[in-house]
């Protein structure tokens, strides 16, 4: 029965894509020496256009990527992909980073920084022309690029705003 909630257990972690960010090691200075504590960002992606981001903090590294990995599989938003890239260009923006998404023509590729790419690969995107502009922290990018994911426009949701169909849209 063991062996069967292994089996069970598989295929539902090879269901997502989970790529550890930045792993950032704090220092508290107490009594007997110093207390080491870890925190960890992570996303987690489906590569069909569902994508998250978490942030563990513990004071083991295996528990606070764990944590990360929980959240962002609890925090998942859905990028709307269109044969391979984003359908319209966008710019998010947390505290002073900003994030400039275009989409970009097939066999471009993902030409993006590490964090940006992480996220796009997780997400299953696989053209895109990106820019990242103000504060590189990873966390604020992350939720830079997050704050556009969540502003673009998928086509259907503006067919049925406008009351159109898809072919009255596209024309």
């Amino acid at each position: 029965m063991e062996h069967r909630k292994n089996f069970d257990k598989d295929p539902k972690e090879k269901e997502f894509v989970e790529k550890l960010v930045t792993l950032n090691r704090t220092a508290k200075t107490v009594k007997g020496g110093r207390r080491m504590s870890f925190a960890a960002l992570t996303i987690v992606g489906d590569q069909k256009g569902r994508v998250g981001y978490g942030l563990g903090k513990a004071n083991d590294v295996s528990e606070a990527i764990k944590k990360s990995i929980d959240r962002a599989k609890r925090n998942m938003i859905v990028l709307p992909l269109k044969n391979g890239t984003i359908p319209h260009d966008i710019i998010g923006k947390y505290k002073s980073s900003s994030v400039l998404l275009k989409p970009a023509c097939s066999g471009t590729g993902i030409i993006a920084g590490g964090v940006v790419r992480a996220i796009m690969d997780a997400a299953g995107a696989t053209d895109l022309l990106s820019k990242c502009v103000g504060s590189s922290a990873s966390v604020n990018v992350v939720r830079a690029t997050f704050d556009a994911i969540s502003k673009m426009l998928d086509a259907r949701a503006v067919a049925q705003n406008r009351g159109k169909t898809l072919d009255e849209l596209w024309g």
